[in-house]
């Protein structure tokens, strides 16, 4: 068992995890690399004779899902547990990504993609709250470093995995979503003998009452939900409006890619590193300085339109992503009363998507009035975010107990 001023290097943290947080560290990465569905969605229909805007369409249908699986997962694992929502999650997305390729109209595709897309984020509160449950406050900031890396790394493979699977196949999509299903299916079984039953937290044994409305009285938090709506937005176009501004800048796509991979590359390798130094940092600051620098980064891509520039900012915001993306992830379980925990990580996830989900039509609309000027007048989200956060963190406890022993986690099934 760690001391009580052991932060905890990255072996040490995971190695004295419960089992049931190692099962949602592997769920998270499985879950992810077999990600498939969004990623081939629009080849797919296209394939099958679909047109363009139909396959848009559905994408859009499957984004929209995505936001209400998160919102309704937050209700769900307060009511069942994490363990019931996981294996509900896992077991009906996989059935139902597997019968995409046996449908006769489009209407039920867009059915089963929305409902595909609701079931797969059933699992995401429950699974971050239940992190949030089992380890202890001075480890939190490193278990979600892990958390993210888990993200990351499925992310970064699975459009590899699933072009693989696609060529095995003999270039028909059969075999990818056939494969997502039976991974779907198989973490639902794994987290069905590994995952603790009990619903509530762990913390207190208490069912939720008032969810959403309880959460909603806590001001300072609902602050830290806009930010997070703002930072979203800013974040998130470096896939929407960057592309189109180094298209009408004349500037190789070439550097573009390679902007993005340097993200991708600097993220996964640097992450777990950086964060064993910023845990012991207190949260408010690792939040606002991490935010800050995405802002920044995004800023700095209204310089001079040049191949360095691009390179340069986007090595300016993954620095602000190492250094704040864990406490961002891991602040609403530490904010959150322990009988609100799902319905605080659920609000954060729903807010930080639904900012993704508008900041690509807010920034091409933007970029339609101000072409290569836009740049600081997006980072205004990123000023707006730091400022809400520190003021949402205000007189709250800035830097975690690391005294709070792992909870003991009372045997599962088969565990």
């Amino acid at each position: 068992m760690s001391g009580p001023t052991d932060r905890a290097a990255v072996i040490a943290t995971f190695r004295d995890s419960p089992p049931a947080v190692k099962t949602l560290l592997a769920g998270v990465f499985i879950n992810r690399l077999s990600g498939f569905l969004n990623i081939f969605l629009v080849l797919f229909l296209t394939s099958t004779g679909y047109g363009e805007e139909q396959a848009a369409l559905a994408v859009g249908v499957y984004g929209v899902g995505g936001v209400v699986g998160v919102l309704a997962g937050g209700f769900l694992a307060a009511r069942i547990g994490a363990r019931a929502a996981t294996v509900i999650s896992m077991s009906s997305a996989g059935a139902l990504m597997a019968s995409l390729l046996y449908l006769p109209s489009y209407g039920l595709i867009l059915v089963v993609v929305a409902l595909a897309s609701v079931a797969a984020q059933f699992y995401r509160p429950a699974s971050a709250a239940l992190l949030s449950d089992l380890v202890p406050e001075g480890r939190q900031v490193m278990i979600f470093a892990m958390y993210r890396f888990c993200l990351n790394v499925g992310a970064t493979v699975a459009p590899l995995l699933g072009l693989g699977l696609y060529h095995l196949a003999g270039e028909r999509y059969g075999l990818v979503f056939w494969c997502e299903a039976l991974v779907a299916v198989a973490y639902a079984v794994l987290a069905g003998f590994t995952l603790p039953a009990h619903r509530g937290t762990r913390a207190t044994g208490v069912v939720t009452r008032g969810g959403y409305r309880e959460m909603m009285r806590d001001r300072h938090y609902l602050l830290y939900l806009v930010a997070m709506f703002c930072q979203g937005a800013v974040y998130v176009q470096y896939l929407s409006t960057l592309p189109l501004d180094v298209q009408a800048s004349g500037i190789p796509v070439f550097w573009y890619t390679l902007a993005v991979s340097v993200n991708g590359l600097m993220v996964i390798a640097f992450e777990l590193l950086v964060t064993k130094r910023t845990q012991a940092w207190p949260i408010r600051l690792t939040l606002g300085l991490g935010l800050g620098l995405i802002g920044v980064g995004v800023a700095a891509y209204g310089l001079p339109a040049l191949p360095a520039v691009i390179v340069g900012a986007t090595l300016v915001w993954s620095l602000g992503e190492i250094i704040g993306g864990p406490a961002t992830f891991a602040y609403p379980g530490l904010r959150a009363p322990a009988s609100l925990k799902t319905q605080y990580i659920g609000a954060f996830q729903l807010m930080l998507g639904t900012g993704t989900a508008a900041g690509p039509v807010l920034g091409g609309w933007l970029f339609l009035r101000f072409g290569h000027s836009v740049w600081p007048v997006l980072a205004i989200g990123s000023v707006l975010a730091v400022s809400l956060t520190l003021a949402a963190t205000r007189g709250a406890r800035t830097e975690p107990d690391s005294s709070v022993a792992v909870v003991a986690d009372s045997p599962a099934p088969g565990a």
